[in-house]
């Protein structure tokens, strides 16, 4: 098997040498050393730094991706089928997140038509506020300090 120097592994993935030793200390990518103390990827690093480029797109914070990484073989390059088990464990959360931004974009234009500016009973910067709909202020403080 061939090995990749770090700078070779940096160039072929588009990633810095210090994202690399980055990944590397938060456990999402592994090397090998050579009795010189360098750094060796194998070669399916490119395919391990690839998927972490296009979570980080999308959303995927990067434990997340170390959690999903940690069902891959390491002693091997991982099979098709293998990153598709693994790509499943993502897809709820991206319809979670699909969801969450199709409402945002349904409620924006309503809000910016509004310019109320209000962080009190807006829906987007407020939501699923129960006591604002009683009306501005500290609703919950003055029930608070009534019963003393």
């Amino acid at each position: 098997m061939q090995e990749l120097t770090v700078g070779e592994a940096a160039r072929r993935s588009g990633v810095a040498i210090s994202a690399l030793h980055f990944y590397e200390k938060k456990g999402l990518i592994s090397s090998l050393r050579t009795p010189g103390n360098q750094r060796r990827y194998a070669r399916d690093v490119l395919r391990r730094l690839a998927v972490i480029r296009v979570a980080q797109r999308v959303g995927i914070p990067l434990e997340a991706v170390r959690r999903a990484f940690a069902t891959l073989p390491q002693e091997r390059t991982p099979t098709r089928a293998e990153w598709a088990r693994m790509s499943a464990l993502w897809r709820e959360e991206l319809d979670t997140r699909i969801a969450q931004l199709n409402l945002l974009r349904h409620q924006l234009t309503e809000c910016i038509g509004c310019g109320c500016l209000s962080l009190q009973r807006c829906r987007l910067a407020n939501p699923g506020d129960v006591l604002g709909e009683s009306g501005d202020g500290p609703r919950a403080w003055d029930e608070v300090n009534s019963h003393e």
